[in-house]
C-alpha cells in the first residue's frame, strides 16, 4: 500500500517549494453547539433508567437469595428493605422502571416508522417522561394508603 492511499500526506515533488499541509478532518458540534430539546433528554435518561435497572436486578437477586436462605434471613432482609431510608433506593427503582417502560413502548412505536416528525417524536418524549412522574407517584401513593409503606 502506498503512502498516498494511506492517508498520508504527499512527499513534495523535486523543486516544489512548500509541501502540501496534511488534510483535517471537521470535528462533529461538542454538547455546547447543540440546543437542548425534550427528545434528547428522553434518550438520556432511558440510557440512566437502563443502568438503575441493572443496580435494580441486584436488589432482586438479593431479594431471591434472602428468600432462599431460609426465613431468619428473610425476615433480616425485610428489616432492611422495609425501612424509611430504603425508600431512597425504591422510589428512583420504581421511577426507571416506569420511564424504561414507557421509552421502550415509544422505541417500538418508532421502530414501526410512526411518530418519527420531531413535533410527535417530541411529544411522545414528554408523554414518557410524564407518564413515569405520575406512575411513579400513584404506585407509592396506593403501597402507603394500603399501608405497606410507612414512613
Amino acid at each position: 500500500m502506498s503512502q498516498a492511499s494511506a492517508g498520508a500526506p504527499d512527499k513534495p515533488k523535486k523543486g516544489s517549494k512548500t509541501p502540501k499541509p496534511p488534510y483535517v478532518k471537521p470535528m462533529s458540534p461538542h454538547l455546547q453547539v447543540w440546543r437542548w430539546h425534550v427528545t434528547m433528554l428522553g434518550s438520556i435518561l432511558h440510557r440512566v433508567s437502563g443502568i438503575g435497572l441493572y443496580i435494580g436486578a441486584i436488589v432482586v437477586v438479593a431479594w431471591v437469595a434472602a428468600l432462599a436462605a431460609g426465613p431468619d434471613i428473610y425476615a433480616q432482609y425485610l428489616t432492611y428493605a422495609a425501612n424509611p431510608l430504603a425508600l431512597v433506593v425504591w422510589v428512583p427503582l420504581s421511577a426507571g422502571a416506569f420511564y424504561h417502560l414507557a421509552s421502550g413502548l415509544r422505541h417500538l412505536l418508532w421502530d414501526t416508522g410512526a411518530g418519527l416528525t420531531p413535533k410527535t417524536a417530541d411529544a411522545l418524549s414528554t408523554l414518557s417522561i410524564w407518564f413515569a412522574v405520575i406512575a411513579t407517584i400513584a404506585f407509592w401513593a396506593v403501597m402507603y394508603l394500603d399501608g405497606k409503606v410507612q414512613l
